[in-house]
């Protein structure tokens, strides 16, 4: 596995990053096409991106960053048939090396089901072994998700 580092995506990156979000996310929160994900993309500012890839140049895993209200905040997706052998906590590595700081939304349920039909696993206990803080007073309570924010600071 190798991580690549970049400030944009190609257009086929994009439609594996796509492919990666509707298959691992909450099925709530999958987007109906290339073009509405495109647009949701093109919304953030200041992105970073952090693309992994397996040895016949497929994207695992993907880690991207934006800024928003001031804040610098963050996603990582990965494929589910390797979470847990430390592709995530080396994607943060090398975030936390360029930031100072890093804010996210974690689903901290097991409630909500992926495109499969399989439970989506919170995430919540890698964050906080990675060194992320819980702020319990501000959660998201959408139609389309429940979460809680996480910071990580230097």
């Amino acid at each position: 596995m190798e991580l690549i580092k970049c400030s944009s995506l190609s257009k086929s990156e994009k439609i594996e990053i796509f492919d990666l979000w509707n298959s691992e996310y909450p099925e709530k929160l999958s987007y109906k096409s290339k073009k509405e994900f495109d647009k949701y993309l093109k919304s953030l500012s200041e992105q970073s991106h952090i693309i992994l890839i397996d040895t016949n140049k497929k994207i695992k895993g993907w880690y991207f960053d934006f800024n928003r209200e001031n804040e610098k905040w963050f996603a990582i997706i990965l494929d589910s048939k390797i979470q847990g052998k430390g592709y995530g906590s080396k994607m943060l590595i090398h975030a936390k090396q360029k930031e100072n700081e890093l804010n996210g939304w974690v689903i901290d349920h097991n409630t909500d089901k992926k495109k499969n039909g399989e439970f989506y696993k919170s995430p919540l206990s890698f964050y906080l072994k990675n060194g992320f803080k819980k702020l319990t007073t501000d959660r998201l309570e959408l139609d389309k998700i429940s979460a809680v924010k996480i910071k990580w600071k230097k």
